[in-house]
């Protein structure tokens, strides 16, 4: 970032925000899903991921550059009357593990806070700055 760049800070804050709010989508998504069995093609739901970038090699912004599919294994519960139920009475249940998507939702809303803050500081610096100019 160029020190004679004024907006930098408003633009590393601004694209942290929005790749946060992308990752929270992302997230909900998981946490809704969580018990969807059948999601097309025969298979539970697959957990998703955002995965973010920085846009460049120094300092810069960020951005999601894909929504990548978990392709680990599916859990799987033992409910024998469940129509979905293989011969040995286990349902294929989605590889989305609760506790770590609240707290991976937690981790993303801190982050976006954190951004916010940044925002409201460089507000209040620049209107410290005018004051003082006045």
């Amino acid at each position: 970032m160029d020190v004679n760049d004024v907006f930098g800070t408003i633009d590393i804050a601004v694209s942290g925000m929005r790749a946060q709010g992308k990752n929270m989508e992302v997230i909900s998504s998981n946490v809704a899903n969580v018990r969807s069995t059948d999601a097309g093609k025969g298979e539970p739901y697959r957990r998703l991921e955002a995965v973010l970038k920085a846009e460049t090699d120094g300092i810069s912004s960020v951005t999601v550059a894909d929504i990548a599919k978990d392709m680990g294994n599916f859990n799987s519960i033992y409910d024998p009357g469940n129509p979905q139920a293989d011969e040995n009475g286990y349902v294929a249940m989605p590889n989305v593990n609760l506790p770590i998507e609240i707290m991976n939702l937690n981790i993303a809303t801190r982050t976006y806070q954190a951004n916010v803050a940044i925002l409201k500081r460089y507000q209040q610096m620049v209107e410290t700055t005018l004051e003082l100019l006045r």
